[in-house]
């Protein structure tokens, strides 16, 4: 059964190599929780930090829920927010972050049983000469594709 998605970070595959993959939970506000349910998240921009052995996302932007935007005066939309995994997890990526030069950013948004959940990337910034690659190969691949059809 298909984890309904509800948003992406579309930019993460073009501008990072994607090595491995986490599924972590998130803490998040009632209303918070509302407005990411409603699609109204953007990932541009947003990584996981390390704190005390805790990891932390970071420029991550929920949009207000507007029903609820009477209670919420002082609402950061942008706010860090904590997220969960095992220690057991959050070590070894700790000591992968650190020895090897990855990064941990989020990948996508999704509810599973109702909670909501994000996949992590642990990933490899590209070089310019590495996106230029990825365009040359996308547009191959799509040429290729138009040519199956057009048979």
């Amino acid at each position: 059964m298909p984890m309904p998605q509800l948003t992406s970070n579309r930019k993460a595959t073009f501008n990072y190599t994607i090595q491995e993959k986490f599924e972590a939970g998130i803490i998040l506000t009632g209303p918070e929780v509302k407005s990411v349910k409603g699609g109204n998240l953007n990932l541009q921009g947003a990584y996981v930090s390390i704190r005390d052995n805790e990891l932390w996302l970071v420029h991550a932007f929920i949009a207000p829920y507007k029903p609820a935007s009477l209670y919420q005066i002082k609402y950061n939309p942008e706010r860090e927010r904590k997220l969960l995994l095992r220690k057991n997890e959050i070590a070894s990526l700790i000591g992968k972050m650190k020895s090897s030069g990855l990064t941990l950013i989020p990948l996508n948004f999704y509810t599973h049983r109702g909670l909501v959940k994000v996949t992590l990337g642990l990933a490899r910034g590209k070089k310019a000469h590495d996106k230029r690659a990825s365009i040359k190969k996308r547009e191959v691949d799509r040429d290729i594709g138009r040519a199956l059809r057009g048979k």
